[in-house]
């Protein structure tokens, strides 16, 4: 029969239960990560369960407790997304936010969306900017492809690229301008988020408009988002919005996950020296001043806008380039702080010892 030895618990006075997650800084006990843990045959196994995509950390990781616990160990790494409930059918929704237009928020959401999927994890976007919807172009949905309707009330998202998608440019024509007021756009997102049949998606990204407007408020209201990220670039003007829209996203209690520097740099084709055109750093000192993450640097490239141009995003048309591996990188970092903001509501670990 197993029982609690302290001695098989403890290694140089560290369970391996305190490991720190090499994301989050946080021990693994804390983060409620470790399902089981024993000593077994002189090995350590564990299996762990990560509220973050770990599709190709499992060698990494392996390593890394090995190392820490100076032992053989045989490790069991799991992703399960953590479970908000904010929408039916969406487990998740992160939104993505600008406080300025022109800083590439769109471009930086689907490149998001698609690294999640690519990691992993069951993923869809919902396109907020009811005025200049853009995710369908970015995407490739041929213009005049409709969502099909369920149950004469549902819209089932377009699939495209491997996640699901809706937009306000799937159910009007590129030309149609959305002359509405306020309430007449805010009535529309409430459609879009309650009568999109999302299929039990581990994330939902929302693509907001800039600024910190009638949409913004209504999807506060709306739905339980988990929490924010604020795009920007280096640039002051950038910056000053930007942390309106952190401002804004703190009276109405969605926490900030962190901020994403788009056009960071550009990288020369000649002489492969960087240029900082919008100025160094400014994402990292907004970060710093609201005691947030830094949650990735993203250049200034051509390929990027082209790529979204024709409905092809980054990670979507080279998915082990550079860029791409830092989408994946930003988008894990993103899902980790939202699972470190959230908690684990879960029952504790269960830890068991066998001296055998």
């Amino acid at each position: 029969m197993p029982f609690f030895d302290y001695e098989c618990v403890v290694r140089m006075g560290q369970p391996i239960e305190t490991f720190s997650d090499p994301l989050l800084g946080t021990n693994w006990r804390d983060l409620s990560a470790i399902r089981r843990a024993a000593k077994l045959d002189g090995k350590w196994h564990a299996d762990v369960e990560l509220g973050y995509p770990t599709e190709g950390l499992e060698e990494e990781y392996l390593g890394r407790v090995a190392a820490w616990l100076d032992d053989e160990v045989v490790l069991d790494l799991k992703f399960r997304a953590p479970e908000t409930k904010g929408i039916a059918g969406a487990k998740n929704i992160i939104a993505i936010a600008s406080g300025k237009g022109g800083v590439g928020k769109s471009t930086v959401a689907v490149n998001l969306a698609l690294a999640l999927s690519h990691m992993g994890a069951k993923t869809g976007i919902l396109d907020a900017d009811i005025y200049g919807p853009s995710q369908g172009i970015m995407l490739g949905v041929a213009e005049g492809h409709r969502p099909e309707i369920k149950d004469d009330r549902f819209f089932v998202p377009i699939k495209k690229h491997g996640i699901e998608a809706m937009s306000m440019s799937m159910l009007v024509t590129e030309k149609t301008p959305m002359v509405w007021r306020g309430p007449m756009v805010s009535g529309a997102l409430q459609q879009l988020i309650n009568q999109s049949a999302w299929t039990n998606l581990d994330y939902l990204i929302v693509d907001m408009p800039p600024g910190t407007g009638d949409i913004q408020l209504t999807l506060s209201q709306a739905v339980a988002v988990g929490g924010a990220v604020i795009v920007t670039t280096p640039q002051d003007i950038a910056l000053a919005d930007a942390r309106k829209g952190i401002e804004m996203f703190s009276k109405v209690d969605i926490p900030i996950l962190g901020i994403i520097e788009n056009m960071s740099f550009f990288t020369c084709d000649k002489c492969g020296e960087r240029h900082h055109l919008f100025g160094m750093d400014g994402g990292v000192r907004v970060a710093e001043e609201y005691d947030t993450a830094l949650l990735g640097a993203f250049p200034l490239a051509r390929r990027i806008r082209e790529e979204t141009d024709i409905g092809n995003p980054t990670v979507a048309s080279d998915p082990n380039g550079e860029i791409a591996l830092q989408f994946r990188n930003c988008a894990r970092l993103t899902a980790a702080k939202l699972w470190q903001t959230l908690g684990d509501s879960s029952a504790g670990p269960t830890i068991k010892m066998d001296d055998s």
